[in-house]
């Protein structure tokens, strides 16, 4: 019996370490950005190299999630959760990204909102995401699109010296609600 017991903790160090090297799953991880409630219901894709998706798991709501880990300009662990209507903007947004400059992306973003061919998010859709250097540290930031919304139209600052809700970007495309904290 004691020859017994070195093999069974032998085993469990090697399951052990297995388990922790084995990847995550790919739907669980891109879910992970959503309250908990609203997991179940949400689709999941993957993006593709030119920039359309394949459906992991087909949702009965409008959210959608998707992993953005390991793509030009975005943090080593990144998820993203948000309505389906913004996939356009989304795609739009991986294919400039995918210049691997932030330059040379925010020139192309610029030039799309000036001649007016910016993909725009549905107004009042949150955009959750979950990023970080890591699976371990990630931080949460959730904002909502409103896009040309000012000042004048939603009647909040757009800027975070009150320490209240703001509009950033305010008067584009890619206007959106801020909360303190984020």
């Amino acid at each position: 019996m004691k020859n017994m017991i070195p093999i069974v903790l032998s085993t469990l160090v090697v399951s052990t370490s297995a388990l922790a090297q084995a990847p995550a799953d790919p739907i669980a991880t891109a879910l992970s950005a959503l309250p908990a409630n609203l997991r179940e219901a949400a689709t999941v894709i993957k993006w593709k190299p030119d920039f359309t998706y394949d459906t992991l798991k087909k949702g009965t709501s409008r959210l959608v999630c998707y992993d953005r880990s390991g793509f030009p300009q975005q943090q080593p662990f990144s998820i993203e959760c948000t309505s389906v209507a913004n996939l356009d903007r989304v795609a739009q947004n991986l294919k400039f990204e995918a210049a691997g400059d932030k330059a040379k992306t925010q020139a192309m973003l610029d030039a799309a909102e000036k001649d007016g061919t910016r993909a725009k998010p549905e107004f009042g859709s949150v955009w959750y995401h979950l990023m970080g250097p890591d699976r371990e540290h990630p931080r949460t930031h959730v904002t909502i699109a409103v896009p040309g919304a000012t000042t004048q139209s939603l009647g909040l600052p757009d800027n975070n010296r009150q320490g209240g809700v703001w509009i950033m970007n305010a008067g584009t495309t890619t206007a959106h609600l801020m909360t303190p904290g984020e």
